[in-house]
């Protein structure tokens, strides 16, 4: 069982590391073969160059997109945590405000970001309310599904001995949400990560409060390809290890007592 296990894990990370190998080489040769110029599209060897040599401009950069990402992630995740509790009090709440938890989720942020940077004065504040826009709904939907997917039997149960509504939500409700509340921070931290560059896009913040959005901007009016390349990547990885963080916060959380997550008696 062990080993079949191992096998898995191996596969599941040397998979995922072949096609990339096949992709980069494929790419290489085929910039190499057509001679195609690195202002159109650079081979891989000119974007892992350029990511070396702006290595400082690129972690100075993300650092100020990490930092608008996670403060925004922390909040969509205390008010979307907290609207689900609300909604899953009353029924009559939830069908009053939900919808416009959806119209939140479904109006383009950058519409709005252009207001929002107008009315709010601190731009960074600015550029964090933006990206909870994005981040949040996923919280909300899920973590009250999760409140309302109860066992029926055993919220009857409850009912049944006299439990108290703050009974019933701690001691059923919130350990049949968790596996939903875990699913909807994987999807918020990616959102958050989403907002935060398109929230920089439209403000186009420079100097001291650079963020990598805005080193692509820049990028791309010096049609500096590689830079841009390099600034794409650097995104996209931190983006696979806020996921990736999410992933193991989960696992750690659930593994040991959540039926979601404990394996069958029967695997083999």
């Amino acid at each position: 069982m062990s080993d079949l296990r191992r096998s898995a894990r191996l596969l599941r990370v040397a998979a995922p590391a072949g096609v990339a190998l096949v992709v980069l080489a494929l790419w290489q040769l085929l910039v190499v073969a057509y001679d195609v110029p690195k202002y159109i599209v650079p081979s891989p060897l000119v974007v892992l160059h350029a990511l070396v040599d702006d290595w400082a401009l690129l972690t100075r950069s993300l650092a100020v997109t990490l930092r608008i990402t996670l403060a925004a992630f922390a909040l969509a995740v205390l008010a979307g945590t907290l609207v689900a509790f609300l909604f899953a009090q009353s029924r009559w709440l939830e069908a009053s405000l939900f919808p416009y938890a959806v119209i939140l989720q479904v109006t383009p942020i950058v519409a709005v970001a252009p207001l929002i940077i107008i009315w709010v004065r601190d731009t960074q504040a600015a550029l964090v309310l933006c990206a909870v826009i994005v981040a949040i709904f996923p919280v909300i939907s899920n973590t009250t599904l999760g409140l309302r997917s109860v066992d029926p039997g055993l919220l009857d149960l409850m009912r049944m001995y006299k439990a108290s509504r703050w009974q019933i939500l701690w001691r059923l409700r919130v350990p049949s949400a968790a596996p939903y509340f875990f699913a909807g921070l994987r999807i918020s931290v990616g959102l958050a990560l989403i907002g935060a560059v398109v929230a920089e896009f439209v403000a186009g913040t420079g100097a001291a409060g650079a963020g990598l959005a805005y080193q692509i901007l820049q990028a791309g009016l010096q049609l500096n390809v590689p830079l841009l390349f390099a600034a794409l990547i650097v995104l996209t990885l931190t983006g696979v290890g806020l996921f990736a963080a999410m992933v193991l916060l989960s696992n750690a959380v659930l593994r040991n007592w959540h039926e979601s997550m404990l394996a069958p008696s029967n695997e083999e």
